[in-house]
């Protein structure tokens, strides 16, 4: 676990990826690998068309659009090399020496597994190119990436700013106390003020992860709110200028229930700064 991987695409999101992984990387004093994949559903690597019943017996019309769809994925794939070379340059700029670039064919959920071994954290946008500008939706690939992955992910929001101030969605479970943990052993977060929230009946843990956030350097202010946990926590990071959230991504409390079936969304939708989750 050693790589900060920042998945490259043509969204608007890609440069506040590169920017956030970069931030990451020098922080974590970790290698940044700029990743493009070319998603097989979009760009088959060979096109099939023998079950086409419409095409009867013209040969020449398969064939035809067979060299359309190669000619398309060689130019999916000079874009992509573009993409990349524009990322890694951006992140040269910011202060990476030697991002690498990588540029992969396939499904993205499976080709991050076979990387994930090497995955020291994930960053990514929130909205990929299928999904840019459907109001607020989460990209499909993004859902099944938190679904799929068990790495931190941090999933970005908005324009770049370093964050200086970050919140821990504290729920009392096992995840949260392991994200406290981080907090407070990684560089990623050295040096920066700590919000410990909490929404409900989450005492029994919550002073005890305070003292240990405090005794890593932190300045904690701890907070417990009531009322619905979606809009609650919003509501906190924005009154508090919160620019970082971290919290747990599965689960059965009420924080993280939220990232269960259908509502996966709901929390990085309606999010203005990035979100760091954990499994």
């Amino acid at each position: 676990m050693t790589n900060v991987i920042a998945c490259i695409d043509g969204s608007n999101a890609a440069t506040a990826v590169c920017d956030y992984a970069a931030w990451a990387s020098q922080r974590l004093s970790a290698p940044l690998t700029l990743l493009h994949v070319l998603d097989h559903s979009r760009y088959p690597v060979s096109a099939d068309f023998s079950g086409n019943l419409a095409l009867g017996g013209r040969e020449h019309l398969m064939e035809e659009l067979a060299d359309l769809d190669a000619k398309r994925n060689r130019l999916a794939l000079e874009q992509g090399k573009m993409m990349l070379e524009a990322a890694s340059q951006r992140a040269s700029e910011a202060g990476i020496s030697d991002p690498q670039q990588r540029q992969r064919h396939g499904d993205l959920v499976d080709t991050l597994a076979e990387l994930e071994e090497d995955m020291r954290l994930l960053v990514i946008g929130k909205q990929g190119e299928e999904h840019e500008g459907i109001g607020a939706q989460v990209g499909d690939n993004v859902e099944r990436v938190i679904r799929g992955l068990h790495r931190p992910i941090l999933v970005t929001a908005g324009e770049f700013q370093a964050p200086k101030t970050i919140m821990l969605a504290f729920d009392g479970s096992a995840t949260s106390r392991k994200g406290v943990s981080m907090l407070a052993d990684s560089p990623l977060f050295q040096g920066l003020d700590c919000h410990l929230v909490t929404v409900g009946n989450n005492h029994e843990w919550l002073d005890e992860a305070a003292r240990q956030l405090e005794q890593s350097g932190h300045n904690v202010q701890t907070a417990t709110l009531e009322g619905e946990v979606e809009p609650a926590l919003h509501q906190y990071q924005q009154s508090h200028n919160v620019d970082l959230v971290v919290m747990g991504a599965y689960g059965h409390s009420r924080i993280r229930e939220f990232f269960v079936g259908s509502t996966t969304n709901k929390m990085i939708r309606e999010a203005k700064v990035p979100h760091l989750l954990l499994r």
